[in-house]
């Protein structure tokens, strides 16, 4: 929702109104939540986004996928966007295992991001919510099992690469930038705001940023509030159910 506004404005700093009365959610939203429904009720993916997708059209989403919902196609089309790890989030709320999170991260992307980047993109992102969520676990640690197991380089910080950030619609120009959103954040907020900066896919970054920074520190009461009244009905009672049952926010 925060990023919702950035999306093709190139915002190149963190200082902005984290909502404003145009912020709303999007295609991110609507996804995560559709994975947040079937890890609930033991769904099908795709059914699942085909039925969410059918629900909220217009809502901001890529071509493919696009296309894809609106043919109800059940095959995947070996997309390497970062779709996949955009709507991976609560997967890995949702175990108490490292393998099972990235089983099903993998599950959840293989419906349409059966490509290697869409499949790598979804597993680190979930991979780095499980790890994030033990609150044992240092930043450090997050960063060394994504890059040594993903082949991500988690180690440029964002000011070098932020001036020259273009939009960027892939995994592999996504994924990572959003992982080091977090680990330079002393905060929720702060990794929001990182991301967003990069002036990029600002509401997936944030998205991704944000999964893993609410794992990690929790997310503040005032932004969490001010997010589930911009939900509808639908979206909010999905939201509420998966915390009530595996905590955390999606």
């Amino acid at each position: 929702m925060v990023g919702s506004i950035h999306e093709a404005t190139a915002t190149k700093t963190k200082q902005f109104p984290l909502f404003t009365p145009d912020s709303c959610f999007t295609d991110d939203t609507v996804m995560m939540v559709a994975v947040a429904e079937v890890l609930l009720d033991s769904g099908d993916y795709t059914r699942a986004f085909h039925r969410y997708f059918h629900a909220y059209p217009d809502v901001g989403y890529g071509q493919q996928f696009k296309l894809w919902c609106e043919l109800r196609r059940t095959k995947p089309y070996n997309s390497w966007g970062n779709g996949s790890a955009m709507r991976v989030g609560p997967i890995g709320l949702a175990f108490d295992r490292l393998e099972d999170v990235l089983a099903e991260a993998e599950r959840s992307a293989r419906v349409t991001h059966d490509h290697p980047e869409g499949i790598r993109g979804a597993k680190a992102t979930a991979a780095a919510v499980f790890l994030a969520r033990r609150q044992s676990t240092e930043k450090s640690a997050i960063a060394k099992y994504v890059e040594a197991e993903f082949g991500y380089d988690l180690s440029v910080p964002l000011k070098r690469v932020r001036r020259a950030f273009l939009f960027d619609v892939s995994c592999v120009g996504t994924v990572p930038w959003a992982i080091r959103a977090f680990l330079e954040a002393d905060g929720y907020e702060g990794a929001i705001r990182n991301a967003i900066s990069l002036g990029g896919d600002a509401d997936t970054l944030a998205c991704i940023a944000g999964a893993v920074a609410g794992a990690y520190y929790g997310v503040p009461a005032d932004i969490a509030t001010e997010a589930m009244g911009r939900l509808d009905d639908r979206l909010r009672k999905v939201v509420a159910r998966f915390t009530e049952r595996f905590g955390g926010e999606v």
